[in-house]
């Protein structure tokens, strides 16, 4: 069908005066002037393009504009650089045009947003991991960078009809994987939900049809339970001068979804599938007080489930969310979910961001996105492991439950559900978590991987002698502890490098060789290791001992050919391949799990992975475990619908990896002998206890010690330093 150019013009003129029209704060003259000099601008760029249905390419960006000002609430900036975002990308403009036309700080936004635009082009999954982290990093610059970014994703998706099915799949995945968490977290409930939504029909359409004609269907019946429920209390509610509204809101097709899935049950098992809200006009000083009194006539009129209780008022979730939720016994004997919120609550929850500044008052302080981004920076800022591990330890908390906790001075402190109490010492301080040594909950002393619960008061006990171990990754919940855990492991690592370097020099310089790139470039071939560092870490620990280097240097000391020669030889003999074949078994097992098992699986061959490659596991359904890469083409697809599915795989090596033994000590009960041992012990960076027991009679100790080390080398080393101490006699290992 061809379209006039008058009609186009008349459509886009009557969308420009709706953006207008629907602007949640109030235009100044100025403002007005921006947002026309943008859209006169953006018009003029894009007058030679059409989107793929056909359209003309500029009522993109007005849509864009749209949702940023309606949905979101932002400002007449954000709306100008709304009407921009493409601009710099697709037409012969430059930043430096924008910001002479509009100012610095609409340029800014654009030149974000045209970044973000440019790397989002790469489709395999390791650079979309890598953009993700970039993206973020825009974050820090200006917040409404990533929001616009939201409501430009919000709209690709609501027009994708046009695109082939390969490319909604794949946005759709991303989406997911990405915009719709990142959402989540600014508070853009809404957009969350729709978003999710959307994905689903690109993804599940099969599935999201079926669930959307079940909703549909039962709209009607959803009516009138409000109508009843709401029939109920509202001659209370008038009787008590309050000014209110009550609403009915279906649970999303993708948040059903997920709960016929993980719950495997039908559509008609799903109880809660919509929720009744209640929105009611208060001052700032009031609200509090008149949330309860709304709650004490429900409860009056129905019963209320006490578990199911929900106090986000006094303490809002960490993106500012603010409401009281109760499930009752409705009408019909039908739990139904009851979301209490006064009118500025129920706009934070629509609008996120944008509307918790604001209603922010005073010396208010903003526990919403600005406390976010303080610790978002400095996750960022020191974080050195691959995109993908990135990208999934970050996500751990965007979707994350929340708890609340309490510090021994009584400050409320926020952590997602599943956190531990060395989380809760990490989100103190990061110099507090790499001391911990123990914690106190509700004053009983607990393991730091105990999980902690809402309403627990925790402190944290710390020893000048306790760094952070390996196994602490096992049980740490946020990105932030991850983060600074595994900073400090390789900085450990780096430093114990440094030891096995000089180590290897003074070894080496015994046997006749001198320490260079050529030597050390034979010693990776000859020891079967990736790098230099991993070489001289090895050296460090003493996992290569005297023996290996004397026959490295049997080889290395003959001639080049030679060297060659017998590394040929020696894989060729049926006693060598076997050595051989113990090398690649101790450098390359593959564990599943927190308990690391060895689990039987096979490796995909979408992306066939080998040993060493970053891989996750997924639960087929007539397969068994499947290996795949991280990098994997199809990660992004199985992470995003078939999350439930996924457990965490990696390569290990036996030679650098921890493993558990049990040392018994025996000898005469000097006072402070226990001290001593345990110094001993801890003043060893590869050494963790596990478990300590000592008794004594007549004179005489014995001991149980459980321990964590590196290796054989670095636990007799421990044993004769034990052997030392005054008092002890004997030290066997069980």
């Amino acid at each position: 069908m061809i379209v006039s150019e008058e009609i186009e013009n008349k459509e886009i003129a009557k969308q420009y005066k709706e953006l207008l029209r629907i602007s949640y704060q109030t235009l100044s003259n100025e403002d007005k002037k921006l947002i026309r000099s943008a859209f006169d601008t953006a018009v003029y760029a894009h007058r030679n393009q059409r989107r793929k249905s056909g359209e003309p390419y500029i009522l993109h960006p007005i849509s864009v504009a749209k949702i940023v000002a309606q949905e979101i609430g932002l400002d007449a900036t954000s709306i100008a650089a709304s009407l921009l975002h493409d601009v710099v990308e697709d037409t012969e403009y430059s930043i430096e045009d924008i910001e002479k036309l509009f100012g610095i700080s609409v340029a800014k936004i654009v030149e974000g947003l045209t970044k973000i635009s440019k790397l989002s082009k790469e489709n395999q999954v390791s650079l979309q991991a890598e953009n993700f982290r970039k993206l973020l990093l825009t974050l820090n610059d200006d917040v409404r960078v990533i929001i616009i970014k939201i409501a430009d994703r919000l709209h690709n998706m609501q027009t994708m009809d046009a695109m082939p099915d390969y490319k909604q799949v794949k946005i759709a995945s991303e989406t997911l994987y990405i915009y719709a968490p990142l959402s989540h977290r600014i508070g853009l409930y809404n957009i969350k939900t729709e978003l999710e939504d959307l994905s689903f029909k690109y993804t599940e359409p099969e599935n999201y049809k079926f669930i959307k004609s079940k909703i549909e269907g039962g709209k009607e019946e959803q009516e009138q339970y409000i109508k009843s429920f709401s029939k109920i209390i509202e001659f209370a509610l008038a009787e008590e001068g309050l000014e209110y509204q009550i609403k009915g809101r279906s649970k999303s097709i993708f948040s059903i979804n997920r709960k016929m899935t993980m719950q495997n049950i039908p559509f008609e098992n799903v109880f809660d599938k919509f929720a009744i809200r209640i929105i009611y006009k208060g001052t700032h000083r009031n609200e509090k007080f008149l949330a309860w009194k709304i709650y004490s006539i429900i409860t009056d009129h129905f019963t209320p489930n006490p578990t199911r209780l929900r106090d986000w008022i006094t303490a809002p979730k960490s993106n500012g969310y603010e409401a009281l939720h109760i499930t009752v016994m409705g009408p019909n004997n039908k739990w139904v979910e009851v979301q209490i919120r006064s009118d500025r609550m129920n706009e934070i929850a629509e609008k996120g961001y944008a509307a918790h500044h604001k209603y922010k008052q005073g010396e208010q302080k903003d526990i919403g996105i600005d406390s976010w981004l303080d610790k978002l920076q400095e996750v960022l800022e020191s974080n050195n492991e691959n995109p993908v591990d990135f990208v999934e330890n970050f996500k751990l908390n965007l979707y994350a439950k929340e708890i609340f906790v309490f510090t021994p001075t009584g400050e409320i402190k926020s952590l997602p559900k599943g956190a531990t109490a060395l989380d809760f010492a990490f989100s103190i301080h990061t110099e507090l978590g790499m001391k911990t040594r123990g914690a106190r909950v509700n004053g009983k002393l607990v393991p730091l991987s105990r999980t902690l619960k809402s309403g627990e008061n925790v402190e944290v006990i710390t020893s000048e002698n306790i760094k952070p171990t390996a196994n602490w990754l096992d049980f740490v919940q946020t990105s932030r502890a991850k983060s600074k855990i595994k900073s400090s492991l390789n900085e450990e690592k780096k430093r114990i490098a440094v030891d096995g370097r000089e180590t290897l020099r003074r070894k080496l310089k015994q046997l006749k060789i001198t320490l260079n790139d050529k030597t050390v470039g034979h010693m990776l071939r000859y020891f079967n290791l990736s790098n230099s560092q991993d070489l001289f870490y090895r050296l460090g620990l003493g996992t290569i001992n005297n023996k290996q280097l004397k026959d490295f240097s049997t080889e290395f000391n003959g001639s080049f050919l030679n060297f060659f020669k017998k590394k040929i030889r020696k894989q060729g003999s049926a006693y060598k391949k076997e050595d051989n074949e113990e090398i690649t078994q101790r450098f390359d097992t593959l564990v599943f799990g927190k308990e690391k098992e060895s689990l039987k699986h096979s490796l995909s061959p979408c992306c066939n992975p080998i040993a060493g490659d970053p891989v996750f596991g997924f639960v087929s359904v007539n397969e068994g475990i499947k290996v795949h890469k991280k990098e994997c083409p199809n990660a992004l697809s199985l992470q995003s619908n078939y999350a439930y599915r996924i457990i965490k795989a990696k390569w290990v090596d036996s030679s650098s990896d921890e493993f558990t033994a049990i040392l018994k000590l025996s000898g005469i009960d000097n006072i402070g002998i226990v001290s001593e041992v345990t110094q001993s012990i801890s003043g060893d960076m590869s050494v963790n206890i596990n478990k300590l027991s000592f008794d004594s009679e007549d004179g005489v100790f014995t001991g149980l010690i459980s321990l964590n080390v590196k290796n054989k080398t670095i636990l007799n080393k421990l044993i004769n330093r034990i052997l030392k101490i005054r008092g002890v006699d004997k030290v066997l290992r069980e």
